[in-house]
């Protein structure tokens, strides 16, 4: 597919500029930029990509050099399929470096080392993962590669069911009272909705910082209760396993819950940490725990109708 417009970043720095330099090469190698020449970049034309230009432009000037924006519907002797061939070529490149390692894994498991191979895994996942995101025409090569992801899955996934805990069936959780920390943030936050959505649509929600003292309500999110963290879990991806919630958003938002609340970049997801944020904007003020979460819930029940699309 032909891109109908491109964006062309044209620059010249300092000589001596070899940190700027190593620092503008880092961060158009990461927005998956393609040189057409020593000093020119090109992306497809996109809102997100002419701001990043643009934030370029300026810190190359900042450096002491020049840099040019120009937005262009065709490039002199460079036709548009052949940028296209051109950024398909670079991400199977990216695509291949995922592959052979996965294959290394493949063919070399060792007794013993299946922590280092799920932590290897992870890590070629991301990798994966960041690749797709700049993945602009879609190249043929990304196949090849989640198809050898998914065989490593597989040959973990053993493990982790053996360790899962027996599902919850939602019908014997209905009209409860569930009880959490103070000032909730982001995992509170995010398991209230998904309690009162998936669970318990008539959740009634305390807050408390000693279980012993709430009997009959079922807390969350608290230290030594059962829904809660575990393993690597935060409490909303401990809620969605224990029962058993298959929805595709869902998981998606698992995942970004998780990389906000535990902040180790497993999943590579940031849509959650505008969230954070804003809930803890909120925490500062007087608003009220309970205030606090319903505002968080409506938060994720937009992100919930955004991931519907």
């Amino acid at each position: 597919m032909q891109n109908s417009t491109w964006l062309l970043l044209l620059y010249g720095l300092p000589a001596k500029g070899n940190t700027a330099r190593v620092t503008l090469w880092r961060k158009l190698k990461k927005y998956g930029a393609i040189q057409l020449k020593t000093s020119a970049y090109v992306l497809p034309d996109r809102p997100e990509h002419y701001e990043r230009f643009q934030w370029l432009a300026t810190e190359i000037k900042e450096s002491g050099g020049e840099a040019t924006l120009i937005r262009v519907v065709q490039i002199e002797g460079v036709a548009g399929q052949q940028i296209v061939q051109m950024f398909n070529e670079a991400r199977a490149a990216e695509y291949k470096e995922v592959g052979r390692a996965c294959q290394a894994l493949l063919q070399g498991p060792k007794k013993g080392k299946e922590a280092d191979l799920a932590a290897e895994f992870g890590k070629q996942q991301r990798r994966f993962r960041e690749i797709k995101e700049v993945d602009y025409f879609k190249s043929p090569a990304a196949d090849d590669v989640q198809m050898i992801l998914q065989r490593l899955e597989r040959i973990l996934a053993p493990k982790e069911r053996t360790m899962s805990q027996p599902k919850l069936a939602a019908k014997e959780f209905q009209g409860k009272t569930w009880l959490t920390r103070p000032r909730p943030g982001i995992d509170r936050a995010g398991s209230a909705w998904l309690v009162r959505r998936f669970i318990d649509p008539k959740a009634r929600f305390v807050f408390g910082t000693e279980p012993s003292k709430y009997p009959k309500a079922l807390p969350f999110d608290m230290a030594d209760v059962e829904f809660s963290h575990h393993g690597e879990d935060c409490t909303f991806e401990t809620l969605v396993k224990r029962f058993g919630i298959e929805d595709k958003a869902v998981l998606r938002m698992a995942e970004m819950v998780h990389d906000a609340d535990l902040e180790d970049g497993k999943f590579q997801r940031t849509e959650c940490i505008g969230i954070n944020a804003v809930l803890s904007g909120w925490a500062r003020t007087k608003m009220s725990d309970g205030d606090l979460l319903e505002k968080g819930m409506e938060c994720f029940e937009g992100l919930y109708q955004q991931l519907q699309k």
